[in-house]
């Protein structure tokens, strides 16, 4: 199995000037941070600044087609956009109405990917949106003739200093490692829909999956592979948690609980830290009462994980025993996984965010 990690590296923001109407009057401009100029024809322009040629539908560069041009209004544009991401080097895109959740849901989905994004902007507001949206914001800000926009856009090529991009790093590693986390607190979680998973092959004695409130912290809840005096063992199913809870998916994506359908593929974690994928067969939820724990990482991060009040409900030690959550007490390591990214849509991005 395949993991990815998130590097990081400076990314510069450019800006092209869309010139597809043909203005013969560039040199009465200040063009000096303008990147490329796009134009509809390979004719020589007044200035000495790289061209992108449009056809009509796509972007080309001395020859060779490297993007599209996506009008997104709606949802159906966002879909083609994200539809291209990783077959493109550029997306180029054209709003009937600015809207910032698309603009965030395309960047989210290119992070890790080589396309990269370009956005006509309007207003300086629309500028400064598109330059930082997720803290990651598009590649190339798109601005037409108008001297207050080629500032607006330069203002915000100057900002994007300290910005970095994700870059996706393939380890051949099986492996993940398990962090201990401390147990703060522990009290009632009320009562929930609660959701069991259960898959479609078998879990061993020591495996289970990542789950909990927080997606950049989470604890390893150990499957139902254990039998009680009084309920035999399920060893397909992990009783999962309530419908908020985050889960991290075989790519290493997380999800809500209640966004699995049956089909999707889940990571499977040993308390050795060995990873393999399981698919969803089915999901029970029902409502049951709750206990809510508090937990701690090694860097005080704190975190939390509602599981049901059930002695077949288990979380694993630090020294790797599977002990019921009715059980555990306050001061307890179990073991668990920290994440220093923020997530969009479940894809990791370099922003900060605050869960309680």
């Amino acid at each position: 199995m395949l993991f990815r990690h998130v590097v990081y590296e400076v990314r510069l923001l450019e800006i092209w000037l869309d010139n597809r109407i043909g203005s013969t009057e560039l040199s009465n401009y200040g063009l000096d941070s303008i990147d490329y100029i796009i134009q509809q024809t390979e004719s020589p322009n007044e200035t000495d600044i790289a061209k992108i040629i449009y056809d009509g539908q796509n972007i080309s560069q001395d020859g060779n087609v490297i993007g599209e041009i996506i009008k997104v209004n709606g949802a159906n544009g966002q879909d083609k956009a994200r539809s291209l991401v990783g077959s493109v080097s550029w997306l180029l895109l054209e709003f009937e109405d600015w809207s910032m959740i698309p603009i965030e849901n395309i960047i989210a989905a290119c992070t890790g990917s080589p396309t990269k994004i370009a956005a006509l902007i309007r207003t300086p507001a629309e500028a400064q949106g598109a330059a930082f949206a997720l803290e990651i914001g598009v590649d190339a800000l798109v601005v037409e003739l108008n001297q207050e926009m080629i500032n607006a856009a330069s203002i915000a090529k100057s900002q994007r200093g300290e910005n970095v991009e994700p870059i996706d790093t393939v380890d051949n590693s099986q492996n993940i490692e398990l962090q201990p986390l401390e147990i703060t607190n522990i009290e009632s979680g009320g009562i929930s829909d609660r959701y069991c998973i259960d898959l479609t092959s078998l879990l061993e004695i020591g495996e289970g999956m990542l789950i909990g409130s927080s997606s950049s912290c989470m604890a390893l809840i150990h499957g139902e592979t254990i039998a009680s005096n009084y309920v035999p063992s399920r060893p397909f199913r992990v009783n999962a948690g309530p419908p908020h809870a985050y889960i991290v998916m075989a790519n290493m994506t997380t999800k809500y609980l209640s966004e699995l359908k049956a089909g999707d593929e889940i990571m499977i974690i040993s308390s050795s830290g060995y990873c393999k994928t399981a698919t969803v067969g089915r999901l029970k939820i029902e409502r049951r009462p709750m206990l809510l724990f508090s937990l701690k990482n090694r860097n005080d991060k704190e975190a939390q994980i509602f599981t049901q009040q059930a002695e077949t409900v288990r979380l694993v030690s630090t020294e790797k025993e599977n002990i019921a959550v009715t059980d555990l007490t306050i001061g307890q390591y179990i073991l668990g996984w920290s994440d220093p990214d923020a997530r969009h849509i479940g894809v990791a991005v370099p922003s900060e965010v605050v869960e309680r």
